[in-house]
């Protein structure tokens, strides 16, 4: 399976008990539904997978393949530190119906490339799925090496795509040409928002961004303008994502960033998020008001 087009990783909703809001994630999946977007990631990075306990990533995921499943694809997060553990999760999230999972390098141990390689090969080799690899240097300290990638894609026919969460140009150019020079249907996913469409014009296939919780119909108008070959709709829309992206560098992280913009116009996402995180203060509040306004996204 190739996957192609808009994947937005789930924030998680909490109530004021810090309890997931099950009320809150259905009318997040269903706005995700009516933006257009190809896909959704829940027990993500930006839906705070790090702080859900195992019962509750599988109760989510449970939740969104029951809201929309079938109508988009719905593609768990089974990062953690043990293989077998990951392999565990992924084999829930089959047996549930999900249509892939998406999995990080671990985080703790900082291994070498044989191990990463061993890693990801036995989860290929034990989850009969579509498996998206995740590579997030900045935060498991691991930089996946492209000549891994090609590597893994070359031996299992299961491992079909990678989410690149790497601010570098270069990277995600020499990934895309390497990797499609032996396997074409292998999907290269941007995770940044703002590389989404040099990654569709440098040979990519998508993104798997964040701000897509807010506006997912922006992040399509902006795939299928240049899947239409419209640059100009393109560069337009591309530009609007470009400045909504700047709440990322008012906000102290990814979930409170997207939480903060979501409540502060007006949807039944709360801002609350999970110790050690914490809420945003007035100020950031107000600066992510401001950007929004600047789009038309608040009165």
């Amino acid at each position: 399976m190739s996957f192609r087009g808009i994947i937005t990783p789930l924030i998680t909703p909490f109530n004021e008990k810090l309890e997931i809001d099950f009320d809150a994630l259905r009318w997040l999946a269903n706005h995700q539904l009516r933006g257009g977007v190809h896909g959704i990631f829940p027990n993500s990075t930006t839906g705070e997978f790090v702080h859900l306990e195992r019962e509750e990533a599988i109760r989510l995921t449970e939740a969104l393949i029951d809201e929309v499943g079938g109508k988009i694809w719905v593609i768990p997060g089974i990062s953690h530190n043990s293989t077998d553990k990951a392999v565990e999760l992924g084999n829930i999230f089959k047996d549930m119906g999900a249509d892939g999972v998406i999995v990080t390098p671990p985080f703790f141990f900082k291994i070498d490339a044989k191990k990463l390689g061993l890693h990801f090969s036995r989860i290929a080799d034990r989850v009969d799925l579509p498996i998206i690899i995740y590579n997030i240097p900045s935060l498991t300290g691991i930089n996946v090496p492209i000549e891994l990638y090609i590597e893994l894609a070359q031996e299992h026919s299961n491992i079909a795509g990678a989410k690149v969460t790497y601010d570098s140009f270069s990277y995600l150019r020499r990934l895309i040409q390497g990797i499609k020079s032996v396997r074409k249907d292998f999907s290269v996913l941007t995770g940044m928002d703002d590389l989404l469409l040099f990654n569709l014009m440098m040979g990519g296939d998508g993104g798997i961004t964040a701000l897509a919780n807010l506006i997912p119909s922006l992040h399509r108008a902006i795939y299928d303008a240049w899947e239409n070959g419209d640059l100009r709709r393109a560069l337009e829309e591309n530009y609007k994502l470009l400045k909504l992206s700047s709440i990322y560098d008012i906000a102290s992280s990814f979930p409170t960033a997207i939480k903060t913009a979501l409540n502060v116009m007006g949807t039944p996402v709360k801002p609350h998020v999970r110790p050690p995180l914490t809420e945003e203060p007035g100020s950031v509040v107000t600066a992510i008001t401001g950007v929004l306004r600047e789009l038309g996204l608040h009165d």
